[in-house]
């Protein structure tokens, strides 16, 4: 259109300009006017029309429609969605983590030839599981028990009741450890869809009230509150479906995980109160041999 224009202007000033060379020739420019005109007129007609420009509906557009308590609403699903990640990505490294030092310290404690070799492997190493933080603490109560008796109300009783409290204590705190964070998934799961439900309710409200308002119905005044609830309602359950199944998943593992310690635990306490032979899941038969120190001292401590 402007092309059009600019055509027409310069016709025009080509033909004012012509115009005092002489009368002739200003009669034919001004006879040529019209028909210059109409030359404009069929190009710019002829030119295409400019392509409407699409708005925007996307969700930021939706959500920056909504009121206070709309984009309050978002910022606590999003708030909830970065922490249940936050859990999850940090659990799961964790997890793959104490799952395979587990392992480790297993296979050295049932392959090691004395309870010493053990004691050392996790004075070098350090208790980085809860397998060797177990033993450890294990043998420092059967060895303190013996060696100083009951000094404490918490450690009246035999050596093996001494060591009983004392595992049973460690496995609780290992417990803690592994349920650490997964309240707040079960929170996230339990009351994110609850959240993108007001937030569907409060568009739907505000939906109304413009319909009521207007003189006619049209669809731009319900489109913005419709499209920011049906919004909340998604995020709602991309927030909750996630923590869920996490919280599921953690769960399981931890219950399979503290059945394999709690099992370990029986054995290790057989082991360090009788010194027998301790039959596995699989069949077989692991036996430690304690120093002749440790079995004088466990054999006083019994007494």
């Amino acid at each position: 259109m402007s092309t059009a224009l600019d055509l027409a202007a310069l016709l025009l000033a080509q033909a004012t300009t012509a115009a005092p060379a002489a009368p002739g020739v200003a009669q034919q420019g001004a006879g040529a006017l019209p028909a210059a005109a109409n030359t404009v007129q069929q190009a710019a007609a002829a030119l295409p029309a400019p392509a409407p420009v699409a708005p925007d509906m996307g969700i930021m557009h939706f959500i920056a429609q909504a009121d206070g308590v709309g984009k309050t609403l978002f910022i606590i699903l999003l708030l909830m969605s970065v922490i249940s990640w936050y859990l999850i990505v940090v659990k799961s490294v964790n997890n793959v983590l104490v799952r395979k030092r587990s392992r480790d310290f297993l296979n050295k404690f049932w392959n090691a030839s004395s309870l010493d070799q053990v004691e050392s492997e996790i004075a070098t190493h350090g208790a980085r599981d809860p397998f060797s933080h177990l033993a450890s603490h294990a043998m420092h109560a059967r060895a303190h028990h013996a060696k100083y008796g009951a000094t404490k109300l918490e450690e009246i009783g035999s050596n093996g009741e001494f060591v009983t409290r004392t595992m049973r204590k460690v496995i609780d705190e290992e417990t803690a450890k592994l349920e650490n964070g997964l309240t707040v998934l079960a929170s996230v799961g339990s009351t994110a869809p609850f959240v993108g439900l007001f937030g569907t309710v409060w568009g739907v409200y505000h939906a109304l009230v413009g319909i009521g308002l207007a003189d006619g119905v049209t669809i731009n005044r319900i489109a913005g509150p419709v499209g920011e609830s049906l919004i909340m309602t998604g995020l709602g359950l991309a927030v909750a479906i996630p923590a869920v199944l996490a919280y599921n998943m953690f769960v399981r593992n931890n219950r399979v995980f503290l059945s394999r310690l709690d099992a370990y635990a029986h054995d290790l306490f057989a082991f360090l109160t009788t010194g027998q032979q301790v039959a596995l899941s699989d069949g077989k038969v692991r036996a430690l041999r304690r120093s002749a120190g440790a079995s004088q001292a466990n054999a006083r401590g019994s007494e």
